[in-house]
């Protein structure tokens, strides 16, 4: 499929960090050229994520300039010269596929063939795009971080976000029960809906109250907090004997250093 590729794009760049106000919408930023083992994809969908806003504001530290944005959705339109791998994932120009990796804010973006996937029809467009970075992170945490088991009880922080309703779902496929928070009566019916077993708010009197209630006392085997320094100590108090606490996000904040003893 012949594809005109012209020398420059749109996109949203950073040169400095900060509030929303150092984004930079560009129309003159250059098309970046595929190396040996990437692709090149026109995007039509991009993941708007946390992990986004922690580069925009420094709490993760990047070079400068920058273009934000860590997976999309879109069409390949050319391939790295030299051997490729991109044969061995079944990609190639025209084939539309979702990735992960950088600069997706933008109408074009390279990225490893490895870590791009080939969309089946079946999947409406936008799907396989909010799919990728948040369904992979909740994948992780309860297959790795915690091997959750049938019958486990979980706390689930923000689960009406992203992860938090993957995390939902995932769970309760997995036979887990979930205790799940939400800041609203909308987000907790939504985490529900998804298979939480019980829906609270973020007191933290109510929460450790239902937890030791509903475990017996003994405390969740698990915590998946992705909201950092609201919920750290809370998360802590709650979880089991020989449990696991996984703090994998900072929406309300990095957890500031703590003494283990």
């Amino acid at each position: 499929m012949a594809t005109s590729i012209p020398k420059t794009m749109k996109g949203v760049i950073i040169q400095k960090t900060g509030g929303i106000e150092v984004l930079e919408y560009k129309t003159d930023l250059p098309v970046p050229e595929p190396k040996e083992g990437e692709i090149l994809i026109k995007n039509d969908y991009i993941g708007i994520n946390y992990i986004d806003t922690y580069f925009r504001t420094g709490l993760y530290p990047s070079p400068l300039p920058l273009t934000l944005g860590r997976e999309a959705e879109g069409t390949i339109i050319a391939t790295g010269p030299g051997p490729s791998s991109s044969h061995q994932h079944n990609l190639s120009r025209g084939t539309r596929v979702a990735w992960m990796g950088t600069s997706a804010y933008a109408e074009y973006s390279c990225c490893s063939s490895a870590k791009a996937i080939a969309i089946p029809s079946s999947i409406p467009a936008t799907h396989a795009c909010a799919s990728l970075l948040q369904g992979l992170t909740a994948l992780t945490l309860v297959e790795e971080a915690h091997a959750v088991q049938k019958g486990d009880w979980i706390l689930v922080h923000a689960a009406a976000g992203g992860v938090g309703l993957w995390l939902c779902q995932i769970l309760r496929a997995k036979g887990a029960r979930t205790i799940a928070t939400a800041s609203t009566r909308e987000k907790r019916a939504l985490a529900r809906e998804n298979g939480a077993e019980v829906v609270l708010g973020y007191g933290e009197e109510e929460v450790r109250r239902v937890v030791g209630e509903r475990t017996a006392g003994e405390g969740v085997r698990a915590v998946f907090d992705g909201v950092g320094k609201s919920t750290f100590e809370l998360s802590l108090e709650c979880v089991g004997r020989k449990g696991t606490m996984c703090s994998f996000g900072n929406a309300s904040g990095a957890v500031p250093p703590f003494a283990i003893s």
